[in-house]
């Protein structure tokens, strides 16, 4: 694992078998991150790109601020990626379990800082052998990340002032 600085919401990246986690102040390359989970044995890769979106019940959002315990959060995320790799049923095409995870490879990164409307705060890549093992991974990831990582979110709203920014709860949805 890397960090950058003393801060609890810091670069930090951890790679394991299964695949990689990042967090970051960078902007996310999307066709790195899906690269990065490329595999000759790969049938499906199945790609979630979080944006920050200009709106959010009729007020216009400026930007997101991600704040983050990395140290923790790139942990809790590995571990949902471990998870990911165990927790879908097979395929048809491989049912039985001798024949390896049906996920081949996961990457998750995620951007902490200002995210300005229309960049994304999230990439999830997700590859396997079959597309519904892929599907289920990514939402499973998605999901899960938003639930248990230790990253939270503040909402800046045009025409007020940066103290009435919202913090806004990490739930499933």
């Amino acid at each position: 694992m890397t960090t950058t600085s003393t801060s609890t919401s810091v670069n930090a990246s951890l790679e394991i078998p299964e695949g990689t986690c990042v967090l970051t102040y960078d902007a996310l390359d999307v066709q790195h991150i899906i690269a990065s989970v490329a595999n000759d044995g790969v049938g499906a890769t199945t790609v979630f790109i979080g944006t920050t979106r200009n709106s959010f019940k009729g007020k216009l959002v400026t930007r997101l601020d991600y704040q983050a315990y990395s140290k923790l959060a790139v942990k809790t995320i590995a571990d949902i990626i471990h998870k990911a790799h165990t927790a879908h049923a097979r395929s048809a095409h491989h049912p039985e379990p001798s024949s390896g995870s049906p996920v081949i490879r996961c990457a998750v990164h995620h951007r902490l800082g200002t995210v300005p409307v229309g960049n994304p705060s999230i990439v999830i890549a997700v590859s396997s052998p079959h597309r519904k093992e892929a599907f289920q991974a990514c939402e499973f990831i998605l999901e899960e990340v938003k639930l248990k990582a230790q990253i939270w979110k503040r909402e800046f709203y045009e025409g007020e002032r940066e103290d009435e920014a919202e913090w806004k709860a990490n739930i499933a949805a």
